[in-house]
């Protein structure tokens, strides 16, 4: 089983920065990539960032890119997420994954992760 524990979210005035962290633990994490998905008030969840494990090659939403960067550490077993330039737009529960198998699914979709946190809220004021 793998746990998987946020932190890091609050608010921020629009244009600040936050960094949002995700700590992952387990008899034995091997991630094949994890992720950061987010989640409004009344709308779907959606993909924010991912970054495989092994290679640490990121993938951005292009509703972030440029303003969101994600990284890894894997001595730590977390994953980081930096927000800059944030928009009240960006205000959701911002939730991590994490996927342990290569099923055909692409690192973007919310359908390859098994593993979740409990999520953070994240709250941008214009």
């Amino acid at each position: 089983q793998v746990q998987l524990v946020e932190s890091g979210g609050g608010l921020v005035q629009a244009g600040g920065s936050l960094r949002l962290s995700c700590a992952a633990s387990g008899r034995t994490f091997s991630a094949v990539a994890m992720a950061w998905f987010r989640q409004a008030p009344g709308k779907e969840r959606e993909f924010v960032a991912a970054i495989t494990w092994s290679g640490g090659i990121p993938y951005t939403a292009d509703s972030v890119k440029g303003r969101f960067t994600i990284s890894r550490d894997n001595a730590k077993n977390t994953v980081y997420l930096q927000m800059n330039s944030m928009k009240p737009e960006d205000t959701a529960v911002y939730y991590c994954a994490a996927r342990t198998v290569v099923d055909g699914t692409p690192n973007w979709d919310i359908r390859g992760y098994r593993y979740w946190g409990q999520g953070t809220q994240v709250t941008v004021s214009s």
